[in-house]
């Protein structure tokens, strides 16, 4: 059985103040480039969630890591892309259909200021230097608190929606919130994706029983340092969050 961290960043910005509702969500530009530093120097290779799926299926063996952002924040193509070509690395951008170009108004409620969102040809510039785009639903609702109808129609028409925008496949889907029920994750493989990432806290531990609809990921933020960085990868750290 081979273990496999997934990183999960939001923004990669200047850090609020102290005392900001989700400043968690942010990791300075300084900080994202000693992370991926670490990566490199300690033998990963950075992967997107399509660069990574022949290691979660155990057709290929290597120290990887999947590297995935929540939204699609203007500050991730500004500030993590060329670090993220600087290192090699490829990373899995989640993306909200309906707001390409928008804002993060689901956070509003609390308390968080709003920020741009990718526009289209962001999102296309990120695709073309090798990056990989995945789908956040629709409208990032709560697919908790959504009945079926609605659920499935965010999962299936984002897919749809950011296909078309791109003109590439659109393999990989995030729950809003981190929040799903077992048949979300039936609709999520109905509609044709290959993974779909939680915020559940841990590494992918890959077997024959590994539902790649639920994957767990590793969080990453402004108070990680490397000895911390270092923990969650190579130990059992997380997995036990």
């Amino acid at each position: 059985m081979k273990t496999i961290p997934i990183l999960m960043y939001h923004q990669v910005d200047v850090v609020p103040p102290s005392g900001t509702p989700l400043r968690n969500l942010t990791v300075s530009p300084a900080s994202f480039d000693w992370q991926m530093r670490c990566l490199k120097a300690w033998g990963f290779h950075g992967l997107s969630m399509r660069d990574l799926e022949p290691y979660l299926r155990g057709e290929l063996n290597a120290r990887v890591v999947g590297i995935t952002f929540d939204d699609g924040y203007v500050n991730t193509h500004e500030n993590a892309l060329p670090i993220l070509m600087k290192y090699g690395f490829t990373a899995t951008c989640y993306a909200v259909s309906h707001q390409i170009g928008g804002h993060n108004f689901w956070d509003v409620p609390a308390g968080m200021a709003q920020k741009p969102l990718m526009d289209a040809p962001a999102w296309r510039h990120w695709a073309q230097l090798g990056m990989d785009v995945g789908s956040h639903t629709c409208d990032h609702i709560d697919l908790n608190q959504a009945d079926e109808p609605v659920a499935k129609q965010q999962i299936e028409q984002s897919k749809t929606e950011l296909e078309q925008m791109l003109g590439l496949p659109v393999r990989h889907f995030c729950y809003p919130y981190g929040r799903f029920l077992p048949q979300h994750w039936e609709w999520v493989a109905q509609a044709g994706y290959a993974s779909a990432t939680t915020t559940q806290r841990g590494r992918v531990h890959t077997s024959p029983e590994m539902n790649a609809y639920a994957l767990p990921r590793v969080l990453v933020n402004h108070r990680t340092t490397w000895a911390h960085l270092g923990m969650k990868l190579l130990t059992a750290y997380e997995d036990n969050r």
